[in-house]
């Protein structure tokens, strides 16, 4: 059976996020879909993966309400559920910023066309913002990325006080980018607020500009939150820039360490993953650690059963 992985999201008022959560969990009660759905009083931020017949029914379903009538959902097709379980709950903020959003104030949204054009006649006076986290930049990006360490969304706010401190705030135009778009709604306002006059974000995040363009100024891979983890930017393309953290050989894998109590995501080829159980250090290989799968396409980790974790604690 056929798979499609849609991404979507829709920002504006809800006013019983509860009760938004309740409606979701009745449709997909006897329907083939599983995936993670946020909803907040700002709006909702979707990934899923559904047969093609859910998913048209989902789509149908959820746009016959005035509300989200014009939602766009992105689509990717896949040869299974990208996803273990159906996940619907609300949530403070579907991004996690800790302030308030005015949305008034977002970037211009640049379709991938323009953005390509953008890139290919950048100046010293442009910045190109890759603002996702740490290990979704290391193994994949636009040329010329500017890739700040970030290990959280929350550190953001404190990255634009920063530049504003290494750039001119009035001269300096400002590219940013991420997966599917949400998080460039939130911080190119956290740009403009910053003082920055000149903001653009990329049009449905870099999986529209991989439907639209390829991979054509893209370095490496894109990182998905899903159990694909890693997907080309082009169909059947094998382009990689980043490497296994233990022999430094070109790999692009991702592994969740099997102690339990680090989980860390690592590159990892899958020899070295095997030699070392899964773990991401030698010191990981003590204590309560997962049995290692050694499937050459690993999935995320899964939260064990009780019993198991008892086992491991013992």
């Amino acid at each position: 059976m056929k798979y499609t992985v849609i991404a979507f999201y829709y920002l504006g008022t809800i006013e019983n996020p509860d009760l938004e959560v309740r409606r979701h969990k009745e449709f997909f009660k006897d329907r083939d879909i599983k995936g993670r759905i946020y909803i907040s009083s700002e709006g909702i931020n979707a990934q899923m993966s559904a047969s093609l017949q859910a998913a048209k029914e989902y789509k149908e379903w959820l746009t016959s309400d005035e509300r989200f009538r014009d939602i766009w959902f992105k689509e990717q097709p896949n040869e299974e559920h990208a996803f273990y379980k159906m996940i619907v709950k609300t949530r403070e903020q579907l991004v996690a910023i800790d302030r308030k959003v005015d949305f008034s104030k977002r970037g211009e949204d640049v379709d991938p066309a323009e953005w390509k054009k953008m890139l290919e006649t950048m100046d010293e006076d442009t910045v190109l913002i890759d603002v996702r986290n740490d290990y979704e930049s290391d193994v994949g990006h636009f040329e010329g990325a500017f890739c700040p360490q970030l290990s959280s969304f929350r550190e953001f706010p404190q990255l634009a006080e920063d530049l504003k401190k290494e750039r001119d705030p009035h001269k300096t135009k400002v590219m940013m980018y991420c997966t599917g778009g949400i998080r460039c709604e939130y911080y190119s306002v956290v740009m403009k607020e910053a003082g920055f006059d000149e903001v653009y974000q990329l049009k449905g995040g870099v999986i529209n500009y991989a439907e639209k363009e390829g991979s054509n100024h893209w370095q490496g891979k894109l990182f998905v939150f899903d159990d694909r983890l890693v997907v080309p930017m082009d169909r059947d393309e094998e382009n990689r820039i980043s490497c296994c953290s233990y022999c430094e050989k070109e790999c692009d894998i991702y592994y969740n360490c099997a102690n339990m109590d680090c989980n860390h995501l690592f590159i990892c080829c899958p020899e070295c993953a095997k030699a070392h159980q899964g773990c991401c250090c030698d010191d990981c290989q003590k204590g309560r650690v997962r049995s290692f799968d050694s499937n050459e396409n690993p999935k995320p980790f899964r939260k064990l059963p009780f019993e198991e974790k008892q086992r491991l604690s013992s």
